[in-house]
């Protein structure tokens, strides 16, 4: 029996190109979505943070439960939100005093809610999924309304827009360039060739949005880029870190061609953080 090759561009060849129009129209979607919400200015920036932290949440814990120590649902939603909301509607309340309630009423709750002997694992993972989480949220809310209106909604499309330029150019130049591992215990396909293209087109990208729309100079521009740059880098790495303790390759299933929500929103989390307390610090604020 002879046997002929498949013709080039089938079987394996076509899977790439199925698998990249997937990610390529998911992604869109998610742009889309974003976009939208962010346009209706403060309450469609709520539900953004309600819909996109709520799943985040949901695969957080679903993570935590795989490392063995899985965050309760009863502590982990409702610290999460207030670290969203703290910085705005929620800014009355005091941060100590939340603690104090999460550290005192979380703890001795967990020592009858079963299982007991993993309390103090699933107490402190509830309080690090709701900062994870949390926080990033918040601080979108807080640069949002520390220009109000169409400006701040121009940070928050000038930020995400910039991650989306680092995850690009990284992906991109890794895999034409790529030659030397970038965290291999971590994330053993990103390389330093991506990881410092990653960074590098950050700069331009913010410096134009600084010139053009922001009202700050093009040097605060490139600064705050840099500054994206590596915090997406980072926040990338510590989601992938998060999945390597959980032994899976996605946060999830939910989005096709893409894997979990923490998977896209991962590099986004760390960026409004060093964005605003970089702008408080230097009196843009």
């Amino acid at each position: 029996m002879t046997t002929t090759a498949a013709p080039r561009g089938s079987g394996a060849s076509r899977r790439p190109r199925s698998q990249l129009l997937i990610r390529t129209v998911s992604g869109l979607l998610i742009l889309a979505v974003v976009v939208a919400l962010v346009a209706l200015g403060r309450p469609g920036l709520w539900l953004l943070a309600a819909l996109l932290g709520g799943i985040s949440l949901w695969e957080f814990r679903r993570l935590s439960g795989l490392i063995g120590h899985q965050a309760p649902l009863w502590l982990l939603y409702p610290l999460a939100a207030y670290f969203a909301l703290s910085g705005t509607v929620l800014k009355p309340v005091p941060v100590l005093a939340v603690l104090a309630v999460a550290l005192v009423a979380g703890l001795t709750a967990l020592l009858f809610l079963p299982p007991r002997r993993d309390g103090l694992g699933r107490w402190a993972f509830a309080l690090a999924g709701a900062l994870y989480v949390g926080l990033p949220f918040n601080y979108y809310l807080q640069l949002y309304e520390a220009h109000a209106g169409f400006i701040g909604q121009l940070w928050l499309v000038a930020v995400i827009s910039t991650v989306v330029v680092s995850d690009s150019a990284a992906y991109l130049i890794g895999r034409a360039f790529g030659r030397h591992p970038f965290f291999p215990a971590i994330s053993p396909k990103k390389s330093w060739e991506g990881a410092i293209a990653g960074v590098v087109f950050c700069a331009p990208v913010m410096a134009l949005a600084a010139a053009l729309l922001l009202h700050i100079g093009p040097w605060q521009g490139i600064a705050l880029g840099l500054l994206v740059g590596l915090s997406a880098e980072f926040g990338d790495l510590v989601e992938s870190q998060l999945k390597r303790l959980a032994g899976v390759k996605d946060s999830s299933q939910l989005i096709p061609g893409h894997g979990g929500l923490l998977d896209r929103l991962d590099s986004i989390f760390f960026p409004p953080i060093v964005v605003y307390l970089y702008l408080q610090a230097q009196g843009l604020l």
